[in-house]
C-alpha cells in the first residue's frame, strides 16, 4: 500500500477530485495548509499597500492506495492540478505498513 500525498493551488481542487472519482478512487484526506516553496512566497497590493505574502494558501490531500494503482493515483493528481505556473504543487508517495479501519477492523487492503 500506498499514501500519496499531495500540495495544491485551493482553485484546482474540483478538477482533481473529479479526475480521481473517475478513477474510482471513493477515499481521501483534505486539509488546509500553507507555505511556499523556491519562490519564497509573493508580493500583493491592497488599497494600494503592498504586501510581501509569505506563505501562500494550498490544500494537502492524503489518498490510501494499493500499489497497483499508486502510480495512476500521482498520474491524475498532477494532470488535474497543472496550470503551468510557478506554485502547482507537490506530490510524493510513501509506504504504508498497515491499514486498520477502525469501524469493523478490516486490515490492509480490505480496509482501503
Amino acid at each position: 500500500m500506498k499514501l500519496v500525498t499531495a500540495v495544491i493551488k485551493p482553485h484546482m481542487f474540483q478538477e482533481v477530485r473529479e479526475a480521481l472519482d473517475a478513477l474510482g478512487i471513493n477515499g481521501m484526506t483534505v486539509s488546509e495548509a500553507s507555505g511556499h516553496g523556491r519562490q519564497r512566497g509573493h508580493t500583493e497590493v491592497y488599497r494600494g499597500a503592498e504586501y510581501e505574502v509569505d506563505l501562500v494558501p494550498k490544500l494537502r490531500l492524503e489518498v490510501l492506495a494499493d500499489d497497483r494503482e499508486a502510480a495512476d493515483v500521482v498520474r491524475v493528481i498532477a494532470d488535474s492540478a497543472r496550470t503551468g505556473r510557478i506554485g502547482d504543487g507537490k506530490v510524493w508517495v510513501m509506504p504504508v505498513e498497515s491499514v486498520l479501519r477502525v469501524r469493523t477492523g478490516e486490515l490492509d487492503d480490505a480496509a482501503i
